[in-house]
Protein backbone atom coordinates (compact mmCIF):
# COMPACT_ATOMS: atom_id res chain seq x y z
CA UNK A 1 0.00 0.00 0.00
CA UNK A 2 0.83 3.59 -0.56
CA UNK A 3 0.03 6.15 1.90
CA UNK A 4 0.81 10.14 1.54
CA UNK A 5 0.69 11.93 4.84
CA UNK A 6 0.07 15.32 4.19
CA UNK A 7 0.10 18.54 6.27
CA UNK A 8 1.64 16.89 9.49
CA UNK A 9 4.27 17.80 12.08
CA UNK A 10 7.15 15.89 11.48
CA UNK A 11 8.72 15.31 15.14
CA UNK A 12 12.13 13.47 15.26
CA UNK A 13 14.70 13.78 18.55
CA UNK A 14 16.93 15.99 16.56
CA UNK A 15 14.13 18.39 14.96
CA UNK A 16 10.81 19.36 13.86
CA UNK A 17 9.39 20.61 10.44
CA UNK A 18 6.04 20.81 9.05
CA UNK A 19 6.37 17.83 6.11
CA UNK A 20 5.18 15.25 3.98
CA UNK A 21 5.48 11.57 4.34
CA UNK A 22 5.32 9.00 1.67
CA UNK A 23 5.40 5.10 2.52
CA UNK A 24 5.87 2.61 -0.24
CA UNK A 25 6.33 -0.82 0.43
CA UNK A 26 6.61 -1.11 4.18
CA UNK A 27 9.45 1.94 4.02
CA UNK A 28 9.77 5.79 4.40
CA UNK A 29 10.13 6.75 0.31
CA UNK A 30 10.64 10.64 0.83
CA UNK A 31 10.22 13.07 3.51
CA UNK A 32 9.64 16.46 1.85
CA UNK A 33 8.08 19.96 2.51
CA UNK A 34 5.10 18.99 -0.48
CA UNK A 35 5.26 15.38 -2.51
CA UNK A 36 2.64 15.12 -5.22
CA UNK A 37 0.73 12.08 -4.64
CA UNK A 38 1.36 9.27 -6.65
CA UNK A 39 -1.50 7.33 -8.31
CA UNK A 40 -3.19 4.50 -6.26
CA UNK A 41 -2.23 6.12 -2.62
CA UNK A 42 -3.96 6.41 0.48
CA UNK A 43 -4.07 10.26 1.13
CA UNK A 44 -3.70 11.23 5.15
CA UNK A 45 -4.55 14.29 6.21
CA UNK A 46 -2.61 15.16 9.18
CA UNK A 47 -3.17 18.64 9.76
CA UNK A 48 -2.87 19.87 13.72
CA UNK A 49 -1.36 16.03 14.13
CA UNK A 50 2.39 15.15 15.00
CA UNK A 51 3.77 12.69 12.68
CA UNK A 52 6.05 10.78 14.69
CA UNK A 53 7.92 7.12 14.98
CA UNK A 54 6.47 4.92 15.89
CA UNK A 55 6.65 3.99 20.17
CA UNK A 56 9.61 1.48 21.30
CA UNK A 57 9.05 -0.20 24.52
CA UNK A 58 12.44 -1.83 25.24
CA UNK A 59 10.90 -3.41 28.81
CA UNK A 60 7.67 -6.05 28.44
CA UNK A 61 7.16 -9.45 29.86
CA UNK A 62 4.61 -10.99 27.42
CA UNK A 63 3.33 -14.21 27.95
CA UNK A 64 5.80 -15.10 30.73
CA UNK A 65 5.89 -17.64 33.02
CA UNK A 66 6.11 -17.07 36.70
CA UNK A 67 5.70 -20.79 38.37
CA UNK A 68 2.30 -21.97 37.71
CA UNK A 69 1.26 -18.88 35.94
CA UNK A 70 1.66 -16.44 32.88
CA UNK A 71 1.50 -13.05 32.30
CA UNK A 72 -1.86 -12.08 31.61
CA UNK A 73 -1.23 -10.56 28.45
CA UNK A 74 0.27 -12.03 25.55
CA UNK A 75 1.90 -11.28 22.51
CA UNK A 76 -1.65 -10.66 21.12
CA UNK A 77 -3.10 -9.04 23.28
CA UNK A 78 0.15 -6.88 24.41
CA UNK A 79 0.70 -5.71 20.70
CA UNK A 80 -2.99 -4.35 20.95
CA UNK A 81 -2.63 -2.54 23.94
CA UNK A 82 0.87 -1.35 22.52
CA UNK A 83 -0.88 -0.48 19.15
CA UNK A 84 -3.39 2.00 20.75
CA UNK A 85 -1.07 4.10 22.83
CA UNK A 86 1.70 4.06 19.76
CA UNK A 87 3.60 1.96 20.78
CA UNK A 88 4.97 -0.06 17.24
CA UNK A 89 8.15 -2.26 18.42
CA UNK A 90 8.30 -4.17 22.03
CA UNK A 91 11.68 -5.69 23.26
CA UNK A 92 10.92 -8.26 25.62
CA UNK A 93 13.07 -10.81 27.55
CA UNK A 94 13.60 -14.56 27.26
CA UNK A 95 14.14 -15.84 30.74
CA UNK A 96 16.15 -19.15 30.70
CA UNK A 97 15.74 -21.23 33.76
CA UNK A 98 19.00 -21.85 35.67
CA UNK A 99 21.06 -24.09 33.43
CA UNK A 100 18.74 -24.46 30.53
CA UNK A 101 19.97 -24.19 27.18
CA UNK A 102 20.19 -20.40 26.26
CA UNK A 103 18.91 -21.41 22.55
CA UNK A 104 16.17 -23.89 23.68
CA UNK A 105 14.49 -20.77 25.95
CA UNK A 106 15.21 -18.46 22.67
CA UNK A 107 13.27 -21.07 20.58
CA UNK A 108 10.60 -20.85 23.44
CA UNK A 109 10.07 -17.43 23.29
CA UNK A 110 9.93 -16.82 19.60
CA UNK A 111 7.71 -19.54 19.40
CA UNK A 112 5.24 -17.56 21.69
CA UNK A 113 5.73 -14.53 19.73
CA UNK A 114 4.45 -15.96 16.68
CA UNK A 115 1.25 -14.06 17.07
CA UNK A 116 2.28 -10.94 18.16
CA UNK A 117 0.55 -7.62 16.59
CA UNK A 118 3.39 -5.53 16.96
CA UNK A 119 6.99 -5.77 16.05
CA UNK A 120 9.39 -7.60 18.60
CA UNK A 121 12.64 -8.42 19.31
CA UNK A 122 14.27 -10.08 22.82
CA UNK A 123 16.64 -9.21 25.78
CA UNK A 124 17.97 -12.27 26.92
CA UNK A 125 18.65 -12.91 30.70
CA UNK A 126 22.09 -14.52 31.97
CA UNK A 127 20.63 -17.10 34.82
CA UNK A 128 23.94 -18.75 34.72
CA UNK A 129 27.45 -18.55 33.12
CA UNK A 130 30.08 -20.85 32.19
CA UNK A 131 32.47 -21.89 29.17
CA UNK A 132 28.87 -23.57 27.86
CA UNK A 133 26.80 -20.69 28.51
CA UNK A 134 29.23 -18.04 27.07
CA UNK A 135 29.07 -20.10 23.58
CA UNK A 136 25.22 -19.80 23.59
CA UNK A 137 25.28 -16.59 24.15
CA UNK A 138 27.96 -15.61 21.55
CA UNK A 139 25.30 -17.70 19.05
CA UNK A 140 22.33 -15.62 20.15
CA UNK A 141 24.82 -12.44 18.99
CA UNK A 142 25.74 -13.24 16.12
CA UNK A 143 23.34 -15.48 14.83
CA UNK A 144 20.05 -14.63 16.85
CA UNK A 145 19.50 -10.66 16.58
CA UNK A 146 20.35 -10.48 20.38
CA UNK A 147 23.05 -7.62 21.46
CA UNK A 148 21.57 -7.43 25.09
CA UNK A 149 21.71 -9.43 27.89
CA UNK A 150 19.76 -8.64 31.27
CA UNK A 151 21.43 -9.13 34.88
CA UNK A 152 19.79 -9.96 38.33
CA UNK A 153 21.00 -8.52 41.44
CA UNK A 154 17.86 -10.25 43.60
CA UNK A 155 15.50 -13.35 43.26
CA UNK A 156 18.61 -15.74 44.07
CA UNK A 157 16.42 -18.76 44.54
CA UNK A 158 15.52 -18.07 40.68
CA UNK A 159 17.07 -16.17 37.74
CA UNK A 160 19.85 -14.20 40.11
CA UNK A 161 23.35 -14.51 38.70
CA UNK A 162 25.32 -16.63 40.97
CA UNK A 163 27.59 -14.46 43.06
CA UNK A 164 31.03 -13.63 41.39
CA UNK A 165 29.85 -14.35 37.72
CA UNK A 166 28.36 -11.06 37.09
CA UNK A 167 31.44 -9.09 36.22
CA UNK A 168 32.82 -12.12 34.15
CA UNK A 169 29.05 -11.96 32.36
CA UNK A 170 29.60 -8.48 31.75
CA UNK A 171 33.11 -8.83 30.01
CA UNK A 172 32.43 -11.19 28.20
CA UNK A 173 29.15 -9.53 26.47
CA UNK A 174 31.06 -6.39 26.00
CA UNK A 175 33.50 -8.01 23.71
CA UNK A 176 30.93 -9.44 21.78
CA UNK A 177 29.71 -6.03 21.36
CA UNK A 178 26.51 -6.57 22.84
CA UNK A 179 25.11 -4.10 26.43
CA UNK A 180 24.70 -5.63 29.48
CA UNK A 181 21.50 -4.68 31.09
CA UNK A 182 20.63 -4.67 35.41
CA UNK A 183 17.74 -4.89 37.74
CA UNK A 184 19.50 -3.78 40.43
CA UNK A 185 17.89 -3.82 43.56
CA UNK A 186 20.19 -5.36 46.86
CA UNK A 187 19.09 -9.36 47.47
CA UNK A 188 20.35 -9.15 51.11
CA UNK A 189 18.62 -6.39 51.74
CA UNK A 190 15.23 -7.38 50.80
CA UNK A 191 15.92 -10.87 51.86
CA UNK A 192 16.65 -9.45 56.01
CA UNK A 193 13.33 -7.33 55.80
CA UNK A 194 10.88 -9.44 54.06
CA UNK A 195 11.56 -11.71 57.11
CA UNK A 196 11.56 -8.75 59.24
CA UNK A 197 8.81 -7.59 58.50
CA UNK A 198 6.69 -11.69 58.27
CA UNK A 199 8.17 -12.27 61.58
CA UNK A 200 6.32 -8.67 63.28
CA UNK A 201 3.29 -9.75 61.79
CA UNK A 202 2.65 -7.25 58.71
CA UNK A 203 1.59 -9.79 56.03
CA UNK A 204 -0.15 -6.40 53.59
CA UNK A 205 1.03 -5.86 50.33
CA UNK A 206 2.33 -2.03 51.68
CA UNK A 207 5.21 -4.22 53.16
CA UNK A 208 6.34 -5.07 49.34
CA UNK A 209 7.42 -1.06 49.46
CA UNK A 210 8.72 -1.42 53.23
CA UNK A 211 10.99 -4.41 52.01
CA UNK A 212 12.50 -2.41 48.87
CA UNK A 213 13.83 0.23 50.32
CA UNK A 214 15.16 3.14 47.65
CA UNK A 215 18.39 2.77 49.27
CA UNK A 216 18.81 -1.39 48.28
CA UNK A 217 18.25 -0.04 44.77
CA UNK A 218 21.09 2.77 45.11
CA UNK A 219 23.52 0.77 46.41
CA UNK A 220 22.74 -1.95 43.72
CA UNK A 221 23.00 0.00 41.03
CA UNK A 222 26.44 2.10 42.52
CA UNK A 223 27.44 -1.42 42.41
CA UNK A 224 26.74 -2.52 38.80
CA UNK A 225 28.15 0.73 37.22
CA UNK A 226 31.20 -0.74 39.86
CA UNK A 227 32.02 -4.47 37.79
CA UNK A 228 30.99 -2.71 34.54
CA UNK A 229 33.38 -0.14 34.93
CA UNK A 230 35.97 -2.67 36.17
CA UNK A 231 34.66 -5.12 33.22
CA UNK A 232 35.05 -2.12 30.69
CA UNK A 233 31.46 -2.96 29.40
CA UNK A 234 28.66 -0.55 28.73
CA UNK A 235 25.75 -0.96 31.13
CA UNK A 236 21.90 -0.15 31.06
CA UNK A 237 19.89 -0.10 34.24
CA UNK A 238 16.58 -1.11 33.76
CA UNK A 239 13.35 0.39 35.45
CA UNK A 240 15.63 3.17 37.60
CA UNK A 241 12.93 4.59 40.39
CA UNK A 242 14.67 6.60 43.05
CA UNK A 243 17.20 9.60 43.47
CA UNK A 244 19.88 7.83 45.26
CA UNK A 245 20.00 5.27 42.52
CA UNK A 246 19.81 8.26 39.64
CA UNK A 247 22.62 9.70 41.47
CA UNK A 248 25.15 6.82 40.72
CA UNK A 249 24.17 7.11 37.18
CA UNK A 250 24.44 10.77 37.06
CA UNK A 251 27.96 10.21 38.70
CA UNK A 252 29.15 7.51 36.36
CA UNK A 253 27.95 9.55 33.31
CA UNK A 254 29.83 12.63 34.63
CA UNK A 255 33.36 10.92 34.94
CA UNK A 256 32.64 9.48 30.94
CA UNK A 257 31.73 5.94 32.14
CA UNK A 258 29.31 4.48 29.13
CA UNK A 259 25.98 4.21 31.70
CA UNK A 260 22.17 4.45 30.19
CA UNK A 261 19.08 4.89 32.45
CA UNK A 262 15.74 3.67 31.85
CA UNK A 263 13.02 4.46 33.98
CA UNK A 264 8.97 3.65 33.53
CA UNK A 265 5.99 5.46 32.58
CA UNK A 266 4.23 4.12 36.22
CA UNK A 267 6.93 5.23 38.06
CA UNK A 268 6.10 8.82 36.32
CA UNK A 269 2.59 9.73 37.60
CA UNK A 270 1.98 6.76 40.84
CA UNK A 271 3.80 7.07 44.07
CA UNK A 272 3.86 5.07 47.22
CA UNK A 273 0.39 6.24 48.59
CA UNK A 274 -0.95 3.76 46.15
CA UNK A 275 0.20 0.49 48.73
CA UNK A 276 -0.42 2.58 52.33
CA UNK A 277 -3.85 4.37 51.21
CA UNK A 278 -5.55 1.17 49.88
CA UNK A 279 -6.95 -2.53 51.55
CA UNK A 280 -4.78 -5.27 50.97
CA UNK A 281 -6.64 -6.69 47.19
CA UNK A 282 -5.98 -2.85 45.95
CA UNK A 283 -2.76 -2.50 47.20
CA UNK A 284 -1.74 -5.92 45.59
CA UNK A 285 -2.50 -4.38 41.77
CA UNK A 286 0.80 -1.70 42.73
CA UNK A 287 3.25 -5.14 43.60
CA UNK A 288 5.65 -4.57 41.30
CA UNK A 289 9.97 -4.05 41.75
CA UNK A 290 11.26 -1.27 42.35
CA UNK A 291 7.95 -0.49 44.00
CA UNK A 292 6.32 2.94 43.24
CA UNK A 293 8.48 5.34 45.59
CA UNK A 294 7.60 8.50 47.55
CA UNK A 295 6.94 12.23 45.37
CA UNK A 296 10.50 13.14 46.10
CA UNK A 297 11.83 10.32 44.12
CA UNK A 298 9.12 11.44 41.01
CA UNK A 299 10.19 14.49 40.91
CA UNK A 300 14.20 13.38 40.87
CA UNK A 301 12.99 10.92 38.07
CA UNK A 302 11.34 13.91 36.40
CA UNK A 303 14.54 15.91 36.12
CA UNK A 304 16.58 13.28 35.10
CA UNK A 305 14.64 12.71 31.82
CA UNK A 306 14.35 16.31 31.45
CA UNK A 307 18.26 16.55 31.65
CA UNK A 308 18.50 13.25 29.73
CA UNK A 309 20.33 11.50 32.72
CA UNK A 310 17.70 9.05 32.08
CA UNK A 311 17.24 8.45 28.04
CA UNK A 312 14.64 5.87 27.75
CA UNK A 313 11.14 5.17 29.29
CA UNK A 314 9.42 1.69 29.43
CA UNK A 315 7.01 0.00 30.54
CA UNK A 316 8.01 -3.01 32.17
CA UNK A 317 4.36 -4.38 31.22
CA UNK A 318 4.19 -7.48 33.70
CA UNK A 319 0.56 -7.84 34.42
CA UNK A 320 -0.98 -10.24 36.51
CA UNK A 321 -4.84 -10.96 36.58
CA UNK A 322 -6.51 -9.98 40.77
CA UNK A 323 -7.25 -13.56 41.40
CA UNK A 324 -3.46 -13.99 40.62
CA UNK A 325 -2.83 -11.20 42.71
CA UNK A 326 -4.70 -12.76 45.43
CA UNK A 327 -2.17 -15.68 46.30
CA UNK A 328 -0.06 -13.13 48.83
CA UNK A 329 -3.04 -10.94 50.61
CA UNK A 330 -1.77 -12.27 53.70
CA UNK A 331 1.75 -12.71 52.64
CA UNK A 332 3.68 -10.06 50.38
CA UNK A 333 6.15 -11.86 49.20
CA UNK A 334 3.74 -14.57 47.20
CA UNK A 335 2.30 -11.30 45.13
CA UNK A 336 3.25 -11.69 41.92
CA UNK A 337 5.43 -9.00 40.74
CA UNK A 338 4.57 -6.44 38.19
CA UNK A 339 2.25 -4.00 36.62
CA UNK A 340 0.44 -2.83 33.45
CA UNK A 341 1.84 0.17 31.19
CA UNK A 342 2.22 -0.69 27.91
CA UNK A 343 -0.94 0.85 26.57
CA UNK A 344 -0.73 4.52 28.17
CA UNK A 345 3.51 4.87 28.27
CA UNK A 346 3.23 7.74 25.46
CA UNK A 347 0.42 9.34 27.07
CA UNK A 348 1.98 9.87 30.14
CA UNK A 349 4.66 11.63 28.92
CA UNK A 350 3.24 13.49 26.94
CA UNK A 351 0.29 15.08 29.03
CA UNK A 352 2.89 14.74 32.79
CA UNK A 353 6.07 15.72 30.37
CA UNK A 354 5.25 18.09 27.42
CA UNK A 355 1.99 19.37 28.28
CA UNK A 356 3.57 20.06 31.82
CA UNK A 357 6.37 21.55 30.38
CA UNK A 358 9.08 19.65 32.10
CA UNK A 359 10.27 18.14 28.02
CA UNK A 360 10.01 19.12 24.63
CA UNK A 361 7.98 17.23 21.85
CA UNK A 362 11.39 16.01 20.70
CA UNK A 363 12.52 14.60 23.69
CA UNK A 364 8.83 12.75 24.08
CA UNK A 365 10.18 11.08 21.04
CA UNK A 366 13.81 10.55 22.07
CA UNK A 367 12.90 8.90 25.38
CA UNK A 368 9.64 6.71 23.61
CA UNK A 369 11.74 5.83 20.28
CA UNK A 370 14.92 7.22 19.32
CA UNK A 371 16.81 6.04 22.09
CA UNK A 372 15.71 3.00 22.64
CA UNK A 373 17.02 2.77 18.49
CA UNK A 374 20.34 4.36 19.32
CA UNK A 375 21.12 2.27 22.51
CA UNK A 376 19.83 -1.49 20.59
CA UNK A 377 21.39 -0.41 17.58
CA UNK A 378 18.53 -0.36 15.36
CA UNK A 379 18.55 3.00 14.09
CA UNK A 380 17.69 4.65 11.75
CA UNK A 381 15.68 1.40 10.85
CA UNK A 382 13.20 2.19 14.13
CA UNK A 383 13.03 5.48 16.10
CA UNK A 384 13.16 7.68 12.58
CA UNK A 385 10.48 9.52 10.16
CA UNK A 386 12.91 9.49 7.61
CA UNK A 387 13.53 8.29 4.24
CA UNK A 388 14.70 4.55 4.37
CA UNK A 389 13.25 4.41 7.70
CA UNK A 390 10.90 1.68 8.09
CA UNK A 391 7.04 2.78 8.37
CA UNK A 392 6.57 2.68 11.67
CA UNK A 393 4.57 6.17 12.36
CA UNK A 394 2.19 7.17 14.92
CA UNK A 395 -0.32 10.55 14.01
CA UNK A 396 -0.48 12.23 17.53
CA UNK A 397 -2.83 14.00 18.59
CA UNK A 398 -1.88 16.61 21.09
CA UNK A 399 -5.37 17.61 22.28
CA UNK A 400 -6.67 14.49 22.27
CA UNK A 401 -8.05 12.93 25.39
CA UNK A 402 -7.68 9.21 26.80
CA UNK A 403 -9.87 8.14 30.05
CA UNK A 404 -8.83 5.05 31.15
CA UNK A 405 -10.78 2.15 32.67
CA UNK A 406 -10.19 -1.66 32.75
CA UNK A 407 -13.96 -1.60 30.86
CA UNK A 408 -11.79 -0.36 27.81
CA UNK A 409 -8.37 -0.84 28.21
CA UNK A 410 -6.80 -3.42 25.41
CA UNK A 411 -5.10 -5.14 28.44
CA UNK A 412 -5.77 -8.78 29.51
CA UNK A 413 -6.50 -7.64 33.44
CA UNK A 414 -9.46 -6.62 35.04
CA UNK A 415 -8.15 -4.04 36.69
CA UNK A 416 -6.19 -0.28 36.11
CA UNK A 417 -3.55 0.80 38.27
CA UNK A 418 -4.05 3.82 35.81
CA UNK A 419 -8.13 3.51 36.66
CA UNK A 420 -9.78 6.76 36.34
CA UNK A 421 -6.95 9.32 34.89
CA UNK A 422 -7.45 11.17 31.70
CA UNK A 423 -4.03 11.99 29.81
CA UNK A 424 -4.32 14.37 26.74
CA UNK A 425 -2.39 13.77 23.77
CA UNK A 426 -3.30 10.41 22.16
CA UNK A 427 -2.98 8.30 18.35
CA UNK A 428 -5.19 8.79 15.86
CA UNK A 429 -3.49 6.70 13.41
CA UNK A 430 -1.12 4.06 14.08
CA UNK A 431 1.10 2.91 10.99
CA UNK A 432 2.85 -0.83 11.33
CA UNK A 433 5.04 -2.07 8.60
CA UNK A 434 3.50 0.41 6.11
CA UNK A 435 -0.55 -0.75 7.10
CA UNK A 436 -2.65 1.77 9.05
CA UNK A 437 -3.38 -0.94 11.93
CA UNK A 438 -5.32 1.54 14.50
CA UNK A 439 -7.87 4.29 13.49
CA UNK A 440 -10.61 6.18 14.50
CA UNK A 441 -9.94 4.51 18.35
CA UNK A 442 -10.11 0.73 16.42
CA UNK A 443 -7.67 -2.06 16.01
CA UNK A 444 -7.73 -3.65 12.49
CA UNK A 445 -4.36 -6.27 13.47
CA UNK A 446 -3.83 -9.77 12.76
CA UNK A 447 -2.26 -12.49 14.80
CA UNK A 448 1.56 -12.36 13.41
CA UNK A 449 1.00 -8.94 11.85
CA UNK A 450 4.29 -8.09 13.95
CA UNK A 451 7.47 -8.90 12.62
CA UNK A 452 10.91 -10.00 14.80
CA UNK A 453 13.55 -7.36 14.30
CA UNK A 454 17.24 -8.46 14.95
CA UNK A 455 19.42 -6.04 16.19
CA UNK A 456 23.24 -6.77 15.16
CA UNK A 457 26.23 -6.31 18.06
CA UNK A 458 26.74 -2.39 18.91
CA UNK A 459 30.13 -2.56 17.23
Amino acid sequence: MKILIQNGLVVNADGSAKSDVLIEGGSIKAVETSITPPEGCRIIDAEGLLVIPGGIDPHTHLEMPVGDIRTADGFEDGGKAALSGGTTMVIDFVNPLRGQSYLEAYGQWMERAKKATCNYSFHVTVTWFNEEAAKEIALLAKEHGVNSFKHFTTYRDTIMLEQGKMIESFNFIAKLGCLCTVHAENDEIITYLQKKLLREGLTHPKGHALSRPPVAEAEATNRAIALAEVAEAPIYIVHLSSGGALNAVRAAQRRGQEVYAESLCGHLVLDDSVYFDNPREKAARYVMSPPYRSPEHLDALWKGVADEAIQVIGSDNCTFTQANRNRGLHDFTKIPNGSPGIEDRMRILWDRGVRSKRISAEQFVAATSTNAARIFNIYPQKGAVKPGSDADIVLWNPEKEHHVSSTTHRHAIDYSVFEGFTFTGSPEITILNGEVVFEKDELNVAAGAGKFVPRPPRW
